[in-house]
């Protein structure tokens, strides 16, 4: 059931994101709100309900395949979208693209991710599938084991090693290139899943952990939004 269901959300949303192309051609601006909100929304969506399959046996074998498997997916279905704040850092800083319209893409992830978690509890609560049951009872179910200053440290690191090595490949295939970048986050995952979630993105990250930063404003805001913002400058800072 939870297969299907990310599966329809990634149908509905290529649909969506066709239409919007299509339709919307004069309108550049909206066009681009639209299809960055489209494609953090999948991403958003289909992580949350992954997270509810953590538990899975074999542990942690089909967590792993199935973030690899989906990674895949998200790549060669979303291509042309940043789904990431730290992301869309890089164009803007590079004067690639404008400050109004980077800040219209960011401004798209956050909403995307707002309306990801409000969907996927409506979903949940029909309860059509069994990890469905106990999951809005949950709260703030915190993904950091360890202690803020550890975490920070791993957020910004992990931020780091992916920006980069996205930046290395972008002169792949892109038939190979999404493979790469979908072993690389599954690593990344295997390594500090465990630990602080590894998610390295601030709009999946407020998506997913809604909750955590109404609680705990400052150390989640500290972890999951400032430490791979800062992971990205870093980079571009090198570079």
């Amino acid at each position: 059931t939870s297969l299907l269901l990310m599966a329809g959300i990634m149908v509905a949303v290529g649909l969506c994101r066709r239409l919007t192309r299509h339709r919307l051609r004069a309108h550049p601006r909206l066009c681009t709100f639209l299809l960055e909100m489209f494609s953090t929304f999948q991403i958003c969506a289909c992580t949350n309900e992954l997270c509810l399959l953590g538990n899975v046996e074999p542990k942690p074998h089909t967590a792993l395949t199935l973030t690899y498997g989906f990674t895949v997916l998200h790549g060669l279905t979303l291509t042309g979208s940043t789904c990431n704040p730290c992301g869309t850092l890089q164009p803007m800083w590079g004067g690639g693209i404008s400050v109004k319209m980077g800040g219209l893409k960011i401004t798209a992830q956050f909403v995307a991710a707002v309306l990801a978690r409000v969907f996927m509890h409506f979903i949940w609560s029909l309860e059509m599938a069994e990890p469905h049951f106990a999951a809005l009872s949950q709260g703030c179910s915190s993904p950091m084991q360890t202690t803020e200053t550890q975490a920070f440290c791993i957020e910004l690191l992990f931020s780091v090693v992916f920006q980069l090595s996205v930046l290395r490949v972008e002169g792949v295939n892109p038939k190979y290139k999404v493979h790469l970048i979908a072993l690389l986050i599954t690593m990344l995952v295997y390594a500090g899943g465990n630990l602080t979630g590894a998610i390295f993105n601030p709009a999946l990250a407020f998506s997913l952990h809604a909750n955590c930063f109404y609680d705990k404003f400052f150390s989640y805001s500290l972890v999951y939004w400032i430490a791979p913002s800062l992971g990205k400058f870093l980079i571009l800072y090198v570079f």
